[in-house]
This record gives structure tokens, C-alpha cells and sequence, in this order.
């Protein structure tokens, strides 16, 4: 398992690295925009060339993208779809250009439309978004919240897949989701009841990542709210089940909490990952 955490890319592509290692990742997840912003960051082939440069001199072995939050490729609006797949093909573009692992993506939400439009409109979307770009795989994320996000059980996953067909569509699970969305996992035992029903519906070999994230909700809340790690409801036993799941090693494990110090993912919460998932792996050993 690859432990790291979101970082920033201010300066930079090549500084997300630094950032990175600075915090002891051994894997690392960046935006190819501001997720505040419809305008994409324009990178030259300089700029991808310099990443890689850097991404091979350091000790992080895996890099993967996340398409920004404003993304809904479920929308009948025309003006946010087109923005949607422009953001999101931008993405697959910087994901090819620097060699990462995927494009993680929120697949948007229904709000009051009919569920088998929507998901039809986000089927039709990716697809678009696939044939745009040439190889980096796009991962689309199980959530969490009201509000029809599509994506928060492993159906509609396997759905989404089905109906944006190809290879190199996956999912990115993210435990803090599972959690909010009802899925007990906080002992080895239910975690692996979950991982056998994401197995059965999904199929492991589409898992290609991982969020590790506390929640600040309870089970079933529908609340995507994070918390930094041992501070929120999975806990430690928790947190130390999902790290150390032998059916999730090799994948990277991504860390998006508030951080310690408020500014984000930091180095406390990757070396407690990292203790956590040593505690796991003992525990599970006997």
C-alpha cells in the first residue's frame, strides 16, 4: 500500500513532489485545476516533462488526479454539462501528460431528476470524457450526502461503469463514504463482508485507489464530512482495519483530512496512516 495524501500544486506541478515528500508520501493526489474554478490550468510539455522528472528522483510511487468538485456530468443544464466535460477531459489530458495512475471523479448528482436519466446523461458524459484522451484511467469515487449524489452504493457504481463502458474506468473507495453512506466497516470482520460485496458488484480489479479519511457523522448520516485521522467516527480500529485490508495492498491510499494545523492533509495524519496500517497488518498476522 502506497500511503500519501492530497497535496498542492501552487508553483507549480513539480512542487506537488516537494510537498509530497516533505510529508513522507510515498504516493500523492493533486488537482489539475483550481476546484474553485471552471478555468483550466494550462500546462506545456515542459511542465509535464518537469513533473516526471521530479516524480522519478523522489521516493513516490504513485500519482493520481482529482477532477474538481464543481464537476456534475449528471446535469441536464447545457452550460454546466459542456463545462463538466471540459474540466473533466482537461483532467484525463494532464493524467496522460504526467503518467497518473487515474482521475478521480465525483460522478455529479440527480438532485430532483429521475435516476435512470441521470444516470444515463453521466454514462453518456464519460464516455465522451474517455474518448478525449488517450490512456489515463478514470476512477469514479463511491459518495456520500443528500441531494442524489450518484455513486453512493456498489450498484450504482457497477451501473456507472456499464453505462460508460471501457477498460479504464474504476472505482476510488473512500472510507469516510462508506461510512456516511451506512457500509459498517470499523472491525476486520464487517470490512471484509463489505469488501466481498464490492467484489461481487464491482469487481476488485476496478479498485485502483483509495481515500482514508476519519468522518466527522455517524454510520448512515449521508454527511461527506471528513475529520483527521483517530479524531472522527471509523476511529483508529477503524482507520487501522480499512489500512491494513489485504485485498487493498499495492493501491495508494490518499489522505484528505482538514489536517492538523488546518491547512490540509499534513504530515501528522500520514505518519498516523502509516501506524495504523502497521498496528492492522500485526494484528491480522496474529
Amino acid at each position: 500500500m502506497l500511503i500519501g495524501a492530497h497535496v498542492s500544486t501552487a508553483g507549480g506541478l513539480s512542487r506537488a513532489v516537494e510537498r509530497g515528500t516533505e510529508r513522507q508520501c510515498e504516493a500523492i493526489q493533486i488537482f489539475n485545476q483550481s476546484p474553485r474554478a471552471w478555468r483550466p490550468t494550462r500546462y506545456s510539455e515542459e511542465d509535464f516533462a518537469a513533473y516526471r522528472e521530479a516524480a522519478e528522483a523522489s521516493g513516490i510511487g504513485a500519482v493520481v488526479i482529482h477532477a474538481v468538485y464543481l464537476i456534475n456530468l449528471a446535469t441536464r443544464d447545457r452550460e454546466i454539462r459542456s463545462k463538466s466535460l471540459h474540466s473533466l477531459t482537461h483532467a484525463l489530458q494532464v493524467g496522460d501528460g504526467i503518467g497518473a495512475g487515474g482521475v478521480i471523479v465525483h460522478a455529479g448528482s440527480r438532485k430532483k431528476d429521475s435516476h435512470a436519466d441521470a444516470m444515463r446523461r453521466a454514462g453518456k458524459a464519460i464516455r465522451e470524457a474517455l474518448a478525449e484522451s488517450e490512456s489515463c484511467p478514470l476512477l469514479l469515487e463511491n459518495t456520500a450526502g443528500t441531494q442524489g449524489p450518484l455513486g453512493r452504493d456498489f450498484d450504482e457504481l457497477a451501473e456507472l461503469i456499464k453505462l460508460g463502458g471501457g477498460d479504464r474506468l474504476g472505482v476510488c473507495i473512500d472510507c469516510c463514504h462508506l461510512l456516511a453512506s451506512g457500509y459498517e466497516i470499523r472491525t476486520p470482520e464487517a470490512l471484509g463482508e463489505v469488501v466481498d460485496r464490492l467484489d461481487a458488484e464491482v469487481g476488485l480489479d476496478r479498485v485502483r485507489c483509495l481515500h482514508v479519511n476519519d468522518s466527522a457523522t455517524p454510520l448512515g448520516s449521508n454527511r461527506d464530512r471528513h475529520a483527521n485521522l483517530g479524531e472522527g467516527e471509523l476511529g483508529r480500529g477503524g482507520l487501522r482495519a480499512f489500512l491494513s485490508e489485504p485485498r487493498f495492498e499495492s493501491l495508494p491510499a490518499l489522505i484528505e483530512t482538514p489536517g492538523f494545523d488546518k491547512r490540509g492533509p499534513d504530515l501528522k495524519n500520514v505518519r498516523i496512516a502509516k501506524r495504523l496500517r502497521r498496528e492492522g497488518l500485526k494484528r491480522r498476522a496474529g
